[in-house]
């Protein structure tokens, strides 16, 4: 971690406008709950759906694509971040701290808000609060590596992070049943079924490929953006 990266980076994605749209959708899943839970429906369904496909499914992609993306895109699409790359800091840890900052506004943004949800709808039974908010944990960290990869390699990291939540993520993981094992949704809800109480959650890919794919995708992303930042050094440079 670098603490000046840091504080520029948090004060980039916490900017009026970004602060703005990072409270809308965990205020939604807030209200759309409180609705809930004061409905005369199955309790326990209507968690798994809302967690599951709300907030695990929506919420957290959407908020990884604004805070990954947010986290590094903007300033290289306005040239500030030649700011950093002058200075002698090995791009690696310029990626590593802004991806620590992404994935902890992701968490704030996208966990905390799943914890209440959970305990508005099913208070701590069979422990499905705790579950998603585990599962929106990594798979938050995962999203956050993903796009704040997207935001190194393309300038158009915004519209190819929604064609990949949106296509992939929402309409072909969901749909698609061998597709499953591609999706960082479905591995984050593998989690959850590991630590919710038995038979609550269902998952369709089994835990010892979900944690393996999630460190993997992680770790990668996080490396190759830090060897195309590397090269954008030099390009600069040149």
């Amino acid at each position: 971690m670098n603490t000046t990266v840091a504080r520029l980076t948090v004060r980039g994605l916490l900017g009026r406008r970004r602060g703005l749209l990072l409270l809308v959708v965990p205020a939604l899943l807030l209200i759309i709950s409180v609705i809930a839970a004061n409905t005369d429906g199955d309790k326990h369904d209507l968690t798994v759906k809302i967690l599951g496909q709300l907030s695990l499914g929506t919420l957290v992609p959407i908020l990884g694509l604004v805070v990954g993306t947010g986290a590094i895109a903007t300033e290289i699409d306005d040239g500030s971040i030649v700011y950093l790359l002058s200075k002698p800091l090995p791009r690696r840890l310029i990626i590593t701290t802004k991806l620590a900052v992404a994935v902890a506004v992701t968490w704030v943004f996208a966990a905390v808000p799943t914890f209440v949800a959970g305990l508005i709808l099913y208070g701590t039974k069979d422990d499905l609060a705790l579950a998603f908010t585990v599962g929106t944990l990594v798979s938050g960290a995962a999203y956050s590596a993903l796009f704040l990869l997207l935001g190194v390699v393309t300038r158009h990291a915004v519209v190819a992070g929604l064609a990949y939540a949106l296509l992939w993520e929402s309409l072909i993981g969901n749909f698609v049943k061998g597709a499953r094992t591609l999706s960082v949704q479905q591995w984050g809800l593998s989690v959850a079924e590991a630590v919710a109480g038995e038979g609550a959650i269902t998952a369709d890919v089994a835990l010892g490929v979900a944690v393996p794919l999630l460190v993997v995708v992680t770790v990668a992303a996080t490396v190759f953006a830090s060897v195309k930042l590397a090269g954008l050094t030099l390009a600069a440079e040149d």
